[in-house]
């Protein structure tokens, strides 16, 4: 085949002036709406349910530094326009944080009615505020190539040190939560967590859960070798603990599914098709049966886990929608019956679109059968996502990023470039794609949903600030220098001129 562009133009992502734009209020969207005013913005204020996104773009002004006062137990943040995640903008904001708890103390107008503790707080002034992002499709493997067997050959204190490195890059680049699904993360989340690193919140899977000859099996290695290291045999020293598991079986399945949970994972990831990057599996074919795939979603559902079904063919859509599924991984052969029957069931689907985006550009970097895989099914992806946001399928933003090398189109940090291709080839407007790239994300978690992906009292102060207005123009999240700041529980960790490598550890 020829280039990158070519691909693009005859199997990839189709003319933007050709896409669907959704404009009634469907399922996962809704309409296109005007700025809302101050008049009533109890939606900021208390837990009751915010309606679905609106639309609007907005001219803004230049940032100012934010000033640190450690004294204080508040900070203020006056917005030209802000971006609430789900609902409608507004301009002229002030958002109050309170340090002590790390979440949203007030949103409302500026002006002379502030609370006095967010009167007298340190304060700064962006152009425009939001939720920060999340990737909910992203795996810190740890590895320089997205070859499988690799998985089993690195050295695991190698990709710690990577993983170290992509937990602070992804934060950097403006998502302060991911949906990690399959990885090492779990056995690094404590440094996090004790405050040793610094990331985004990660809710983990774990172990990708796949069968013998899948996606997730390395041919190349001797089957011993697989099993030893990643099968869910009990004789092995540490069964269930790496980036994928083999499980034959709805024993093994569910027996797969409880190792993960003692892991400590936050949600189940399930092979229900072929994959792109195993070296002999097709993406349209089944990998779990009926009963495989219902027994693991049950056991998830028994421990409030919400399960990912990694599907790419309709067959294999079909299947793990019935049994269960919370969401659909890339969906690249979905069609009007694959998305009717998610509407039905409460499917979201998240489309991966960046891995594809960053694959053609970078097929010499893929092994052949990947690169192959990769062209044949870009165009019926593009169409697929363009179905489902049609059609009112709720849709998530995940990039399936992986690559620890720092910089690369497939590297952690270029994370937001799902939220350009929500638009550009999904279809969503600017702010339905905001609304799929937080609260939407957010909520993929099921019953282990945090409050996060919302400006709103009460939740989280994860938050991002931008020079330019996304709703005037959707492709300032193509470059992360765009996002100008970063909150993570009101902790600033970048601002112009200011980057945080390392949480402030007290000694004891």
């Amino acid at each position: 085949m020829g280039t990158s562009e070519h691909f693009f133009n005859c199997c990839g992502r189709p003319s933007p002036d050709a896409l669907p734009r959704p404009g009634s209020a469907t399922h996962g969207h809704s309409p296109t709406p005007s700025v809302a005013s101050w008049d009533d913005f109890s939606a900021f204020q208390d837990n009751t349910p915010v309606p679905s996104p609106m639309n609007a773009a907005l001219s803004i002004r230049s940032p100012q530094p934010m000033p640190q006062d450690s004294r204080s137990q508040f900070i203020c943040i006056f917005a030209d326009l802000l971006i609430p995640g789900r609902g409608a903008p507004v301009t002229n904001a002030a958002v109050g944080i309170s340090l002590e708890t790390g979440t949203i103390s007030f949103v409302g107008p500026q002006g002379s009615d502030l609370p006095s503790d967010i009167a007298s707080a340190p304060r700064t002034h962006v152009r425009c505020l939001m939720p920060g992002l999340w990737d909910c499709h992203i795996h810190y493997s740890g590895i320089i190539n997205v070859d499988t067997p690799l998985f089993f050959q690195t050295h695991p204190a190698y990709m710690g040190a990577a993983i170290t490195r992509g937990l602070h890059e992804t934060l950097m680049g403006g998502v302060t939560s991911v949906r990690d699904l399959g990885s090492l993360v779990p056995e690094v989340l404590p440094l996090l967590d004790a405050g040793i690193i610094l990331g985004p919140n990660v809710y983990a899977a774990g172990a990708v859960i796949g069968m013998t000859g899948g996606g997730c099996d390395a041919p190349i290695l001797s089957a011993s070798q697989v099993y030893s290291s990643a099968g869910v045999d009990p004789h092995n020293a540490w069964p269930g603990v790496g980036i994928e598991i083999i499980a034959d079986g709805p024993e093994e399945l569910r027996r797969a599914v409880r190792l993960q949970i003692r892991r400590g994972a936050k949600c189940i990831k399930v092979m229900a098709t072929g994959s792109v990057l195993g070296a002999t599996d097709d993406p349209e074919d089944r990998e779990f049966s009926d009963a495989e795939l219902k027994a693991a979603i049950e056991e998830a559902t028994l421990h409030r886990r919400a399960v990912a079904a990694h599907a790419h063919g309709k067959e294999g859509m079909l299947s793990a929608i019935r049994a269960g599924a919370t969401s659909i991984e890339h969906g690249s052969y979905l069609d009007e019956e694959v998305a009717d029957l998610m509407i039905e069931h409460g499917t979201t689907l998240v489309a991966t679109r960046n891995v594809i985006e960053a694959g053609l550009l970078n097929l010499d970097k893929l092994t052949p059968p990947t690169a192959r895989k990769m062209v044949y099914l870009a165009g019926s992806h593009a169409k697929a996502y363009a179905t489902a946001a049609r059609k009112g399928v709720k849709i998530a933003l995940g990039t399936d990023i992986c690559s620890a090398i720092p910089g690369t189109p497939m590297a952690h940090g270029s994370n937001a470039r799902e939220v350009v291709w929500a638009v550009e080839v999904g279809g969503l407007t600017p702010l339905q794609a905001i609304e799929a790239g937080t609260i939407n994300s957010a909520e993929i978690l099921g019953p282990q949903t945090p409050k996060k992906g919302l400006v709103k009292v009460g939740w989280d102060a994860d938050l991002i600030a931008l020079d330019v207005s996304p709703l005037e123009d959707i492709r300032v999240f193509m470059d992360r220098d765009n996002i100008r700041h970063v909150w993570k529980g009101g902790d600033l960790v970048k601002a112009p001129g200011f980057v945080k490598m390392w949480p402030s550890l007290k000694a004891k």
